[in-house]
């Protein structure tokens, strides 16, 4: 039994299409991942949610920013140098998330309509530039002579989020505008601070790893560079708020050097974007100091800190973290950029050992914390995400503070790159996502194409479609962390005596056109228990279903929802109910007449309002 199920059981270099030889001979990671342009998604789970997003996610981010929030009014008036700033000071971060996330669905889904409104706001977003590189319509709004005054006004962290939109709407069109624009930020950030300029403390870290994107685009080793020196600033005292005074350091994971880090603190998201920045540094910088200090981190969170939904940060008011095993129900805050950055960080740690306890915590954050996130339909959003609601909790279609549907929006047309990956020995398959990619392997090119109802039924088909030149690399398939039972067959043949490694079933042959793989894996009810030191649960039960946490709705069970227990007398079955939430698996719990209804947790809030719990009581008679 893996170690971090004791909670609840008794962003990256990337490979892309092209050959990347160079990258990855300098960098540390053993796995480079396939990126999802090259991975065509067709899954009957997935397809309709990726069309969801294209069709409606990106028309509610646009109509928000464009119409609702004055968002792009910003930078119309910041270009012009007139009228006021409307909304919260880092509220230029969500365009660029939002163009992300059209630079993405235009890779997928290309339309001129939408790339011609992306290149309307990019327009926009230039003329808004100060001469000297400077971007960021608050301060352009209010008064310039206060930029870079105050650590937490997220300047470097909307620069961040502008870097990756850029660098992201480069590979989807070729256009370089905005790719411009951000490395003239980048020249006017680094002819402020440096080793032998100003300190300065992120409040909000995201550019970090931004920089290194941006150093993966130009090969321009000073972006690199000026990431690293980011990082190491922090825990040396530099970090303080207005008129220089005291700030909350761990709040920022500012109160010792990264090195040293051990335990999770702070805020939530900020914390995840940290760790991705550091991964990625070390990953390019060979820094095993790094990687010794986010392996602690990563326990602590994972065995301490992490609900059963793979949400992070319990606690509303810093949203983030407070003491080992506080993880209230009704109170939980799990935010929904917290368990996005959850998948970020831990593809990032995959990559650095092909361990997959790694892919584990991401297939947990990703089907049931991030995917909650968003409704069926695609149109509201989850900010918060609790494991029991009174019936008064639901999803808006926008937020003040709306960082959770941007991300989303960023977020969910990305999720093919997290499918397979490519080292020195091996072409490595961690999430069963039905798709077809085609990829370089060596000097070869290799098409591969995955069948499968995952995640409600166990049963994955992958087939090698092509080669170009024959394929001598192991193919390694994950076994997710749940799964008890499992067969391989190859090519019609049950594989006997597998060889496993870090949760990989590793098969070697001289693979050729035509081969098929098939892995059957047992996929039965299961009920969790909370480590002990989780006061919250004590005497509770939940219910999993292979990557699927599920819950209880009261529209299901309006008579027993107060009354409803677990024993170990309850028996479950399971039935696929294609009429309701867009297709489920629902799980009935029955015992001594009376059933229990469970759905799987990502798709409450989608009918009447009503209660919900994820954690039932258990009578142990």
């Amino acid at each position: 039994m893996n170690r971090y199920l004791l909670l609840f059981i008794s962003c990256v270099a990337i490979i892309g299409c092209q050959d990347l030889k160079e990258e990855k001979e300098q960098s540390f990671k053993m796995i480079e991942q396939i990126d999802f342009s090259c991975v065509k998604i067709q899954d009957d789970f997935w397809t309709h949610r990726l069309n969801n997003h294209s069709t409606t996610t990106l028309a509610v981010c646009i109509d928000q920013i464009e119409n609702q929030t004055g968002r792009i009014q910003n930078f119309e008036n910041a270009a012009k140098k007139s009228g006021k700033h409307s909304g919260i000071y880092f509220d230029d971060s969500d365009v660029y998330k939002a163009l992300e996330g059209i630079a993405y669905s235009l890779i997928d889904n290309p339309a001129s309509d939408l790339e011609a409104k992306a290149d309307e706001w990019i327009d926009k977003i230039a003329s808004a530039q100060e001469p000297d590189g400077y971007i960021n319509t608050y301060y352009t709004l209010t008064d310039l002579n206060e930029r870079w005054t105050n650590m937490h006004m997220h300047e470097m962290y909307c620069a961040g989020h502008m870097i990756e939109a850029a660098v992201a709407y480069y590979h989807a069109t070729g256009k370089r505008k905005l790719l411009d624009v951000s490395i003239k930020m980048t020249e006017h950030m680094m002819s402020v601070f440096g080793p032998d300029k100003r300190h300065w403390v992120p409040g909000h870290q995201e550019i970090e790893l931004a920089l290194v994107k941006l150093y993966n685009e130009t090969k321009d080793e000073r972006y690199l560079n000026f990431a690293n020196w980011l990082i190491e600033e922090r825990g040396h005292g530099h970090g303080v708020g207005w008129n220089n005074e005291p700030w909350e350091s761990a709040y920022c994971q500012d109160d010792k050097p990264v090195r040293e880090m051990t335990d999770i603190a702070g805020h939530a998201v900020r914390a995840m974007y940290l760790y991705c920045g550091m991964a990625d540094v070390a990953a390019l910088k060979n820094d095993t100091g790094y990687i010794e200090a986010l392996d602690r981190l990563w326990d602590d969170v994972v065995l301490r800190k992490m609900y059963v939904t793979g949400g992070i940060g319990s606690s509303k008011h810093n949203e983030g973290f407070t003491e080992p095993y506080d993880l209230p129900n009704y109170d939980a805050y799990c935010e929904t950029c917290a368990s996005v950055g959850m998948v970020y960080w831990n593809s990032r740690m995959n990559q650095f050992t092909g361990d997959s306890k790694y892919i584990d915590v991401l297939e947990r954050s990703m089907y049931n914390g991030a995917l909650a996130g968003v409704s069926l339909k695609g149109d509201r959003f989850f900010y918060v995400n609790p494991l029991a609601s009174f019936g008064e909790h639901h999803r808006k279609e926008w937020y003040g503070c709306a960082c959770c549907p941007s991300q989303i929006s960023r977020f969910l047309p990305s999720v093919g790159n997290y499918i397979y990956g490519v080292s020195n020995n091996a072409v490595w398959v961690n999430l069963y996502i039905g798709n077809e990619a085609k990829f370089n392997v060596d000097e070869g090119e290799i098409t591969l194409k995955l069948e499968t109802k995952y995640p409600w039924e166990g049963n994955v088909k992958l087939t090698v479609k092509s080669l170009s030149l024959p394929l001598e690399k192991e193919i390694r398939l994950r076994i997710p962390d749940w799964c008890k039972s499992y067969r391989v067959i190859v090519n019609g043949q049950t594989k006997n005596n597998l060889v496993t490694e870090k949760g990989y079933v590793v098969l070697n042959n001289k693979w050729k056109e035509g081969d098929k793989i098939e892995l059957e894996i047992d996929m039965p009810v299961q009920i969790v228990s909370a480590d002990p030191q989780v006061k919250e649960n004590e005497g509770k039960r939940a219910v999993q279903r292979g990557p699927l946490v599920y819950c209880a709705e009261e529209i299901d069970n309006a008579e027993s929802f107060e009354k409803m227990t677990f024993s170990p007398k309850t028996l479950f079955a399971e039935t696929y109910v294609p009429s309701i939430l867009s297709g489920i698996v629902s799980v009935t719990a029955k015992e001594s007449g009376k059933n229990v209804t469970l759905i799987p947790y990502y798709s409450w809030d989608n009918r009447s309002a009503g209660q919900m719990k994820v954690w039932i009581d258990y009578v142990n008679n």
